[in-house]
C-alpha cells in the first residue's frame, strides 16, 4: 500500500477529532468519517470527506483513526456489537491509529483484540488541544510497529507539526504520562511565581510578558499567560483528568522505583483545589489557589496577551 494513496477511516468528530479529521480532509485526504451524532461530522463534507452511516463501512478503509474521549468508548466503537470489527469477516482495515487519551492496560488489551483479527494498532496520543490543531502544531507520540508507523506518519504530520516514534508496545501512552505530570508541576511553579511577582508590585502581564521572551518561555507558557492575566479559566483540561494524570504518573514511579515528589506534591495541590470546589473551570485556576494561599484577591487585569498560537 502505498501511504500517499491509502483510504482513510476517522471515527469521532468531538472537539478535537472534528479539527484533526478537517485538516486531513483539506489536504485531500479520501476519507470516510463516522460519529455516533451523525450532525456533528457533517461539515466535513464541505471539506471532501463522506460521512459513513455505520461504522462497519470504515472497514475497507487502509487507515483508520480512531478520536474518542475513554476506553469504555474505544472498545464500544472498535469491538462493540455494531463496531468496526463487527462485521469482520467481509473485512478489516490494516492499521487502526488510536489518538485517545486511554491507560496503557487499555491501549493493551485493544492492540490483543485487533491482532485477533490482523489488525495493526499504533498507539498515538496528542498534546495539545482544538485551538492547537487550528494553528497548525499539535503533535503525536506513537509506539508500535515501525512499519506501520512509517505509513501512517505522512498524515500525522497533516495535522500538525510531526510525530515522534518512540518504540513498540505501549510505550506512547507512558510518554503522555509523562507529558501530562509534567503539565501539571509546570502550571503550579507558574502560579507560584506569578503570584509571587504580583505581590510584590508586578503587573501579571509584565511579569509574563518577560518570562515568555527569555530563555525559560515556552508554546505552554505563552498559551497560558492570558488565562493568567484576565482569568479566562475556560476548559482546556479539567482537574479531574489532571489529577488521574498525575495519579497514573505516581503509580508508574512507585513500579519503576522512581521517586517523584514534585509530581505527588503537584497531586496534593490539585486535590485540594478540587476539594474547594474549584472543578468545573480549567485546572490553571491553581492560579486562584496560590493567591488565596497568599493572601491576595486577584483581578482581572483585561489586556489583550498573545497566547503564542495565533498568526
Amino acid at each position: 500500500m502505498s501511504s500517499a494513496k491509502a483510504k482513510l477511516g476517522w471515527i469521532g468528530t468531538g472537539r478535537m477529532g472534528f479539527e484533526m479529521a478537517r485538516r486531513l480532509a483539506k489536504a485531500g485526504c479520501d476519507m470516510a468519517v463516522w460519529n455516533r451524532t451523525r450532525a456533528k461530522a457533517e461539515p466535513l463534507a464541505k471539506d471532501g470527506a463522506r460521512i459513513a452511516a455505520s461504522l462497519p463501512d470504515l472497514a475497507g478503509c487502509d487507515i483508520v483513526f480512531c478520536m474518542v474521549s475513554t476506553w469504555d468508548d474505544v472498545k464500544e466503537v472498535i469491538s462493540g456489537p455494531k463496531g468496526l470489527l463487527s462485521k469482520a469477516k467481509a473485512g478489516v482495515p490494516r492499521m487502526v491509529v488510536e489518538c485517545s487519551s486511554i491507560s496503557l492496560e487499555g491501549s493493551a488489551e485493544l492492540r490483543k483484540i485487533l491482532a485477533a483479527h490482523g489488525v495493526e494498532l499504533l498507539s498515538a496520543p496528542v498534546s495539545g488541544n482544538a485551538k492547537v490543531i487550528k494553528a497548525g502544531k499539535l503533535t503525536f507520540v506513537v509506539s508500535g510497529p515501525k512499519a506501520a508507523y512509517d505509513t501512517a506518519a505522512p498524515y500525522l504530520a497533516m495535522m500538525g507539526q510531526g510525530s515522534s516514534y518512540v518504540g513498540e508496545g505501549e510505550l506512547s501512552r507512558i510518554v503522555k504520562i509523562c507529558h501530562n505530570v509534567m503539565l501539571g508541576v509546570v502550571t503550579q511553579c507558574m502560579a507560584e511565581i506569578t503570584v509571587l511577582a504580583q505581590k510584590a508590585g508586578v503587573p501579571r502581564h509584565a511579569f509574563l510578558d518577560f518570562l515568555n521572551k527569555s530563555v525559560m518561555g515556552s508554546t505552554f507558557t505563552r498559551y497560558k499567560a492570558p488565562a493568567f492575566v484576565n482569568l479566562d479559566f475556560h476548559v482546556t483540561f479539567t482537574p479531574y483528568l489532571l489529577r488521574k494524570d498525575l495519579d497514573l504518573g505516581l503509580e508508574a514511579g512507585r513500579k519503576l522505583e522512581v521517586p517523584m515528589p514534585l509530581a505527588s506534591i503537584t497531586r496534593d495541590l490539585v486535590q485540594s483545589m478540587m476539594g474547594q470546589g474549584m472543578t468545573e473551570e480549567d485546572f490553571s485556576t491553581l492560579l486562584l489557589q496560590q493567591a488565596k494561599a497568599s493572601g491576595i484577591e486577584l483581578k482581572a487585569e483585561n489586556i489583550s496577551v498573545g497566547d503564542g498560537l495565533s498568526q
